[in-house]
C-alpha cells in the first residue's frame, strides 16, 4: 500500500504568542476547537482517514497536556504499527538548543524519524482547519516522480500578500517562490486556476504549509545546519534544483493564527451549512471518547448553537455560539457571538457546601455575553455583563484579555458578580 510508505510530521509551531492567553498553559495544537476537540485533532484526523497511520507530532512549549490528549486518545491495535508520539524538544550532547525553526525541528528530530522505514514524508502544520485528502497528494507525488510536493490553495490578490507565493507551469511544476509578496509585483505572480477560482479572482496560489519530500532528498537537506525554515528556506532554495510540484487543493481551509482567526473558525460552525463540515463520515474528526452524559437545556431559546455534551443550560438565549463540553449556564443569562470552551469536570454538590464556593464553574445567571472566548474551567458571577466588540481596546488583565474587539476570559478565571467589560 502506498500510505505503508509514508511517515508524517506534525509541527506544533512555536510559543503561539499570538493566540495567547489560549497558549499560556498549552501548546498551540492543544488548544480546544468547536466545543470538544483539540486542534492537534485535525491534522491527526486528516491522516487516519487518508489511511496514515504513524505520526510524530513535534512541540517545545507546554507539551503536558497536548501528550495527556494524545495519550488518551489515539489506542491502535497492538498488532498494527500505527502510532501517534509526541516529540518535545529536547537537549542532548550534540545539542543544546531549542528548535529554531520548522525545519530545524524536523533536524533535531531527525534520529527518531530514521528508526521507522519509510520512503515519504508528508509534513503538516498543527494549526489549521481543513479536512483533506492527502492520499490523492502522495499519488500526483509518486506519478510526477517529484522531489518535493506542496500543497496550495487559490487565494485573491487581498490574501497573497500574506502567504508564500508559488508560480507553477501547466504541468504544475513549481517554477518560482515569493515570500509575502507587495501588492505591486502580484500582477506577474499568477497561476492556472481552475474556472471556478478564476470567477472568484483567486488565481494565486499560497503555500498551505503542507509538505511531501522524499526520502534521500530529506535526509540531504537536514544536513545543512543552516537552514531552519522550510518555508523561508527550504522550499525556496531547492525549486530549481529539486522537482518541485504545486498540489492545488480548492476546499475549505484556514489557519488558525491569531485570536481573530480562531474566533471565526469556530462560530463559523454555526453557519447553515457550515465550510467545515463536522458531519461528514468519509471525513469524520476523531477526539477523546468521553462518557458525558447528553446535554440538558431548560426554558433556552436556540439559534445556530452548537452544543456539545454534558451541558447543563438554563440561559434565556444562545445565538451564533458554540458551547462546549460540560457547560453550566444560568437562568436568564443571553449568549451571543460566543465560543465557551466548557469545563474539564463537574462541581458535585457536596464540593460547592463544603469549599463554600460562592461563584460555580460556568457562567451565572442574568449574565449578557457578546464576542467572546471564555477558556476552560472559567467562573463567571451573576449579572455579569460582557460585550466585545470594535469600540474597545486591546488590553490585558489578571482575568481576560481584548483582542481586536474580541475579549478572551482566560482559563480558570474568576469574574465576579456583576463585573462589567463593555
Amino acid at each position: 500500500m502506498i500510505n505503508d510508505k509514508v511517515l508524517a510530521i506534525i509541527l506544533g509551531g512555536g510559543q503561539g504568542s499570538r493566540l495567547h492567553p489560549l497558549t499560556h498553559e498549552r501548546s498551540k495544537p492543544a488548544v480546544p476547537i468547536a466545543g470538544k476537540y483539540r486542534l492537534v485533532d485535525i491534522p491527526i484526523s486528516n491522516c487516519i482517514n487518508s489511511d496514515i497511520k504513524r505520526m510524530f507530532v513535534l512541540t517545545q512549549f507546554n507539551s503536558a497536556s497536548l501528550n495527556r490528549h494524545i495519550k488518551d486518545t489515539y489506542h491502535f491495535s497492538f498488532f498494527s504499527s500505527a502510532f501517534v508520539d509526541v516529540l518535545a524538544a529536547e537537549q542532548t550532547p550534540h545539542n543544546k538548543t531549542w528548535f529554531q525553526g520548522t525545519a530545524d525541528a524536523v533536524r533535531q528530530s531527525m534520529h527518531h524519524f530514521l528508526r521507522h522505514d519509510f520512503d515519504y514524508v508528508l509534513i503538516l502544520s498543527g494549526d489549521q482547519l481543513y479536512q483533506m485528502d492527502y492520499e490523492l497528494m502522495i499519488e500526483a507525488h509518486m506519478k510526477n516522480n517529484a522531489e518535493i510536493s506542496i500543497a496550495t490553495i487559490p487565494v485573491n490578490a487581498k490574501d497573497a500578500t500574506s502567504f508564500g507565493i508559488l508560480k507553477a507551469d501547466d504541468q504544475n511544476v513549481v517554477t518560482s517562490f515569493i515570500e509575502k509578496p507587495n501588492a505591486d509585483l502580484l500582477p506577474e505572480w499568477s497561476s492556472e486556476v481552475s474556472d471556478e477560482m478564476k470567477s472568484q479572482g483567486r488565481n494565486y496560489l499560497a503555500s498551505m504549509g503542507i509538505y511531501i519530500f522524499n526520502r534521500e532528498l530529506l535526509v540531504e537537506l537536514m544536513n545543512d545546519p543552516n537552514t531552519n525554515d522550510f518555508g523561508k528556506e527550504i522550499i525556496p532554495q531547492n525549486i530549481e534544483t529539486h522537482k518541485t510540484l504545486s498540489y492545488q487543493y480548492e476546499g475549505y481551509w484556514t489557519d488558525i493564527g491569531n485570536i481573530d482567526s480562531f474566533f471565526e473558525a469556530n462560530i463559523g460552525l454555526t453557519n447553515d451549512i457550515p465550510q467545515f463540515d463536522l458531519y461528514n463520515k468519509s471525513k469524520r474528526i476523531y477526539t477523546r471518547a468521553r462518557m458525558l452524559p447528553t446535554s440538558k437545556i431548560e426554558g433556552t431559546l436556540l439559534n445556530k448553537a452548537v452544543i456539545a455534551e454534558g451541558c447543563i443550560i438554563s440561559a434565556a438565549k444562545i445565538e451564533r455560539s458554540v458551547i462546549g463540553i460540560r457547560s453550566r449556564i444560568g437562568k436568564e443569562s443571553t449568549i451571543v457571538n460566543t465560543y465557551m470552551m466548557g469545563s474539564d469536570s463537574y462541581e458535585t454538590l457536596e464540593e460547592i457546601e463544603n469549599y463554600k464556593i460562592k461563584i460555580l464553574m460556568g457562567i451565572g445567571e442574568r449574565c449578557f455575553i457578546n464576542n467572546a472566548i471564555v477558556d476552560k474551567n472559567c467562573r463567571i458571577g451573576d449579572d455579569v455583563r460582557i460585550n466585545g466588540g470594535s469600540h474597545l481596546e486591546d488590553k490585558e488583565t489578571d482575568m481576560y484579555v481584548i483582542k481586536e474587539g474580541i475579549v478572551v476570559i482566560k482559563k480558570g478565571a474568576i469574574i465576579p458578580v456583576g463585573y462589567t467589560i463593555e
